[in-house]
């Protein structure tokens, strides 16, 4: 009888009415007339109703439902209605008064009611959805046991095909039938995998009312003015029944995976946000898998079953790619891990494996010291990239071996090898085993009773009940499937031995992901017990601590990026590492132009310091030399250089060069500029980016002019200088009638706190001029855009075709020393002498000069200017691409390697995308690359990474930008 029910239920077709039946129907018998729009469903018929009296939706379903059941549903609404926290429609009665219809239409008896529509839209199409919308589901779900758990109602003892558990009658049926069906030893095959997880556990699993529907069909959204998506309500109560509470999350978790980009632990925050709301019993924790899993086989073979009976209804076809890749997701990893992992999400844990009365693998070398070999990311083993090398470790174990006769590596370590630049995957860096180099022929016994399995790649394997040893370099003195006693022969060690302890006998990998990692130990813990040696890896420092300990102690002003942000301790070329050896493509970097880790910087700085650092005041060659490769950059003219620590301090004297040569104080400076922290170079700066008050808090000395932006300024296009002119000429006019003296004119003469903009043609020309005239210097501020980083040109105001009286350079002069300069004429660097002798304690150096000069050798003799110009100009024209396909992209600045992408929600009235740009740089994190905003709206990326970055990385970035464009359109 159950069967049969089952089976009917399953092949019910969806009903025969039209739109134009529907709008009958609906005026007839509610009153309401509008437009309809079909709604997609698997066997029931939505319209949703746009009418004068607000919006409906008409659900007509079979008459084969028992009227019982939607009544149920309606009960259930009615209840809901006043729960906090669980938003539902509402059921709207007829004209009649009745909340539910039973009408014969077309020989079809069908069950028709209206409902009010909640505005919104499901998730079901969108690629991607982040931790907070998968955590929001979960919480959705606990929230409703909660709400529906006293529901009690005469139509929730029903027979539905969703009831997992009716599925394995179901699947068995449907695999049974269906002819040609795809991927059928699959299904198959879990049939029975779910039925032997599910036996011990069914009698043990908290009954109730459950929704069995809280999916990304059934749940909408609305995104909020930051761009995040917030829940709006709960659309569809067609499978409410009485079944096992945990059936309600295993059906939210498998439609979760269509959105896990084929990672399964993706859905751990769900069932951590619905435990918090809804503690769950650890029987329906170790439920849960095998639920989903059957969820997912029901899943393709109803939808398979219903497309044949139903081909022309789109809402099947559209569905049917996703419910494949829901069971591929959900059959992609073994039942262990995922138990595993969902009971260590909240905090429970597989029963450890007891390891008393283990005896020892080797017991030939019980006592004997191994040399222990750091692999991670901090080892002082790597170095200059050498861990890129192919079988690195290896070597360096065998090393360690010849000099102390053993040698092994560490258990739970993240290995820098195994990172992967330039991917937006997690690398396998976590170590689930341990290597060992000890003398050939080591004897290797048994450490408990079992049974010798053979293995795949000469692997070596004691198999018992409750724990297996795999062994990799070790020559097998027993048959396969020969019984062994603890502490027996069962081979000896002929190379490199790899030892893994499992509590299992699945395949587990070497290494796993780092968010996999808590999971697999718990199945392949530590072989230490074993081997009798302490190889388990020191555990890492808490994130969470070290960044309250850095709020606690670091004055918080200084900001970090991202709220909760990797720890990064190692830098390669154009990458950033973090403690667990993911590598993240770094676009951020002004300061590192030869990339992060440069050997030559290392040996250049650790020579200098070993014979001499101390300040300019002393005489020393480096000073000189230094001096004399900075003014050769200059243009002619230019005799004159202040060595000092940053742009801020550059700019800062540059500003008192300005006053003591003109006798005035007035600057102008540009708007939306930012030029340092100093209180001069503070001054000048008007970005409220950077200071929300820079706008209302200028001293009356500092004069902004209107910003040149050709893109979003008052004025725009290429032909516009003349119109910016007209404010620096407004300013020089008040100055002068409050008789006043100019000092200067101070400007990034490419706009870079905006993104790069270039000025408009003869803008610097004009404003130079008319500032000389009236006895002011000016200041071309180079500390982000010059020293050859925008490709075809080495400074900035070389665009212009302008010379400045005084250059400030910083940021990329020392690779990340502190290091910046100041070039000028000799008169105005001597008219600060009469105010006294200028000195920066660290600035000019002899590390800091000899670190300067080799900045510029390497720069030279790896042809960076160059890969400014090729691969800069390759980034920018893929850049310029994307404002084809995505129109979030409003426009590219810049070139070579400073580079600003727009982004902005009409390209006509350029209103900013501020919150997009926030959300996408938080996304790119996840994809593994660090991107930040930046402009007074906050809605542009400067891109500015190593003046190293290769093509591959460019392409990636592009790659992974243009992927989460799509997620947001």
């Amino acid at each position: 009888m159950l069967l049969a029910t089952l089976i009917h239920r399953a092949s019910l077709p969806c009903p025969q009415v039209g739109p134009d039946q529907a709008a009958r129907l609906l005026e007839e018998h509610y009153g309401l007339t509008g437009a309809l729009h079909s709604l997609g469903s698997q066997q029931d018929l939505n319209y949703k109703v746009d009418s004068p009296r607000g919006r409906f939706v008409l659900k007509i379903c079979h008459g084969d439902y028992a009227a019982v059941e939607l009544q149920a549903q309606h009960a259930a609404l009615n209840a809901l209605q006043a729960q906090a926290g669980v938003r539902v429609p509402r059921v709207i009665k007829a004209l009649s008064g009745e909340e539910l219809l039973t009408l014969t239409l077309d020989s079809q008896t069908l069950h028709v009611r209206v409902l009010d529509y909640i505005d919104g839209q499901p998730l079901t199409h969108q690629p991607h959805l982040g931790r907070e919308v998968i955590a929001g589901f979960g919480d959705l779900c606990g929230r409703m046991s909660q709400a529906l758990a006293s529901f009690e109602h005469p139509g929730l003892e029903r027979t539905l095909q969703w009831d997992p558990r009716h599925a394995r009658e179901l699947i068995t049926h449907l695999l049974a039938t269906l002819e040609n069906l795809p991927h059928r030893e699959a299904l198959e095959h879990v049939v029975g995998q779910v039925e032997n997880r599910l036996r011990p556990l069914a009698d043990h699993l908290p009954w109730q009312a459950v929704h069995m529907d809280i999916t990304d069909d059934n749940v909408v959204w609305q995104r909020d003015a930051q761009r995040h998506w917030q829940l709006q309500g709960v659309i569809d109560f067609g499978d409410l029944v009485h079944t096992w509470r945990i059936a309600d999350l295993s059906v939210t978790c498998a439609a979760l995976l269509h959105h896990a980009e084929g990672d399964p632990f993706a859905i751990l925050p769900a069932i951590q946000a619905c435990h918090a709301v809804t503690p769950l019993h650890h029987e329906e924790l170790q439920a849960l898998w095998p639920l989903i899993v059957a969820r997912a086989a029901v899943l393709v073979l109803s939808s398979e079953q219903q497309q044949r009976l139903d081909p022309d209804n789109s809402y099947l076809l559209k569905n049917a790619e996703h419910e494949w890749e829901i069971f591929q997701v959900a059959t992609s990893v073994p039942f262990e891990l995922m138990e595993a992992a969902i009971l260590g999400c909240v905090g429970q844990a597989l029963a450890p494996i007891a390891d008393q009365g283990f005896a020892p693998l080797l017991p030939g070398l019980v006592g004997r010291e191994f040399a222990l070999i750091d692999l991670g990311v901090l080892s002082p083993h790597f170095e200059a990239g050498n861990w890129e090398q192919a079988g690195i470790d290896q070597r360096l174990l065998q090393d360690a071996a010849a000099v102390h006769g053993l040698a092994a590596s560490r258990y739970g370590q993240y290995r820098l090898s195994h990172t992967q630049p330039d991917s937006a995957h997690e690398p396998k860096t976590f170590a689930l085993h341990v290597e060992l180099h000890v003398p050939q022929g080591t004897s290797i016994e048994a450490p408990f009773a079992g049974i010798v399995r053979p293995g795949v790649n000469g692997e070596l394997r004691v198999h018992s009940s409750g724990a297996n040893v795999r062994l990799w370099g070790a020559k097998a003195l027993l048959q396969p499937g020969a019984a062994v006693l603890k502490g027996q022969v069962i081979g000896e060690v002929q190379g490199p031995l790899t030892v893994q302890l499992c509590r299992t006998g699945l395949p587990a990998p070497l290494f796993c992901t780092p968010s996999r990692a808590q999971a697999w130990q718990a199945l392949c813990p530590s072989p230490a017990a074993l081997l009798g040696l302490a190889c388990d890896a020191e555990p890492e420092l808490d994130p969470e601590a070290l960044l309250a300990r850095r709020d606690a102690s670091f004055a918080r002003s200084q900001k970090h990026y991202y709220v909760d942000p990797p720890r990064i301790e190692r830098g390669w070329r154009n990458h950033l590492i973090d403690m667990q050896g993911r590598s993240y493509l770094d676009m951020l970097n002004n300061v590192a132009v030869l990339g992060h880790g440069h050997p030559r910087m290392a040996a250049v700085a650790a020579r200098q310091w070993s014979l001499l650092n101390t300040n300019s005041r002393f005489h020393y060659a480096a000073i000189a030399e230094f001096s004399e490769r900075l003014l050769a950059l200059a243009p002619e003219g230019m005799d004159r250089v202040f060595l000092v620590n940053s742009g801020t301090e550059a700019n800062d004297l540059a500003i008192r060069l300005a006053w003591a040569y003109s006798g005035g104080r007035d600057m102008l400076s540009v708007l939306e500029a930012y030029h340092g922290w100093s209180v001069a170079a503070d001054a000048v700066s008007t970005s409220i980016a950077d200071n929300p008050q820079a706008l209302s808090s200028r001293p009356d000395w500092v004069h902004p002019v209107t910003a040149p932006n050709t893109y979003r300024g008052e004025f725009r296009g290429q032909d516009s200088a003349p119109d910016y002119v007209r404010s620096v000429e407004h300013n020089l006019a008040k100055i002068a009638a409050s008789k006043r003296q100019l000092a200067g004119f101070i400007c990034e003469p490419v706009y870079g706190n905006a993104g790069g903009i270039s000025l408009p043609p003869g803008y610097l020309q004009q404003v130079y001029a008319l500032v000389r005239a009236r006895g002011g210097v000016c200041i071309a501020d180079e500390v982000q855009v010059g020293y050859g980083r925008m490709g075809h040109f080495f400074w900035g105001f070389e665009e212009q075709g302008v010379v400045p009286d005084i250059i400030t350079m910083a940021k990329g002069m020392g690779n990340g020393q502190p290091l910046g300069a100041v070039i000028t004429r000799r008169e105005i660097a001597e008219a600060l002498e009469a105010e006294g002798y200028f000195f920066s304690s660290s600035g000019g150096s002899p590390v800091s000069c000899r670190i300067g000069m080799a900045v510029l050798d390497v720069m030279e003799e790896e042809k960076l200017w160059e890969n400014a110009q090729v691969v800069g100009g390759h980034f920018k024209a893929r850049l310029e691409a994307l404002i084809d396909r995505h129109p979030l992209v409003g426009a590219v600045h810049g070139s070579g390697f400073y580079l600003g992408l727009e982004l902005v929600r009409d390209r006509h009235t350029l209103e900013p995308a501020t919150e997009e740009t926030a959300v996408l740089c938080d996304r790119l994190r996840e994809l593994g690359i660090f991107m930040q905003p930046t402009g007074d709206y906050l809605n542009i990326l400067k891109i500015k990474p190593p003046m190293v970055t290769s093509k591959r990385s460019v392409d990636f970035f592009v790659d992974m930008l243009s992927k989460v464009l799509d997620e947001l359109a």
